[in-house]
């Protein structure tokens, strides 16, 4: 099948998926169900993060300086469809935000599609490198950045940076585990930064389980810098804009 012929509305191949699947095998079938049917619970958050929802973390939005982009994402937030589809979902958000009409479904077009498969992308997801790639096939810039790379302190000042002006949007790229939050690398726009706390606003899309979340910067960072198995390089940032 050809790039173009796979590009078309992603809720219709899983369901293809699905069946093919069930001639293949349980195992395989079962995979592609839990992929295609991200359970819905309300996990409690670690003492080290705030939610965005609680009293501490609503002053913390009023606060912060620097959310030049805040209200522009909160409008085209969505949580993910797929449980892989993390980048894809955050993705859609900066584009939207940059002006670009696209959807989950529509995401992987013929030159999206030519950078990674969806397939690929619904199965394993995305590395932050193949996250820069596939905003570039939108048409967006994307100054992709691992924490490996750099500094908690560059990394502050870069993000604070982004947050600060309009126009450019932030997606991060980091482990689970680091933040006590389970365990996987995931993907999230951030909206804004609080000086006074040192703390990142990380919108988790995968909204059906935790809520937007306060990150400290250190923290943020340790995620960050952690090995993606997929690529062998660590996780990091994409700094998102206009051409």
């Amino acid at each position: 099948m050809v790039a173009s012929q796979m590009a078309g509305p992603a809720k219709k191949w899983p369901r293809i998926v699905v069946v093919a699947s069930v001639l293949c095998g349980s195992a395989f079938a079962f995979l592609t169900w839990s992929i295609s049917h991200p359970s819905v619970q309300v996990l409690p958050l670690p003492a080290t993060l705030i939610s965005l929802n609680a009293p501490e973390g609503r002053e913390f939005r009023t606060r912060a300086e620097d959310r030049a982009d805040l209200k522009a994402l909160e409008s085209h937030f969505e949580a993910q469809k797929y449980a892989t589809y993390c980048g894809v979902a955050s993705s859609v958000i900066a584009l939207r935000t940059l002006g670009t009409s696209v959807s989950q479904d529509t995401f992987f077009d013929e030159d999206a599609s030519a950078v990674r498969s969806p397939w690929a992308t619904f199965y394993m997801g995305m590395t932050v490198d193949q996250l820069g790639d596939l905003l570039v096939a939108h048409g967006v810039t994307a100054d992709v950045v691992h924490a490996g790379d750099t500094t908690v302190d560059d990394f502050r000042s870069a993000a604070r940076g982004n947050l600060s002006r309009a126009g450019d949007v932030m997606l991060v790229n980091y482990e689970r585990s680091v933040v006590e939050q389970g365990s996987g690398g995931h993907i999230s726009p951030v909206g804004a930064y609080d000086a006074t706390s040192d703390r990142f606003l990380v919108m988790d899309v995968s909204a059906y389980k935790y809520p937007p979340v306060w990150m400290s910067a250190a923290a943020l960072f340790a995620a960050m810098n952690t090995q993606d198995a997929a690529s062998g390089a660590t996780r990091g940032y994409v700094l998102v804009g206009t051409r």
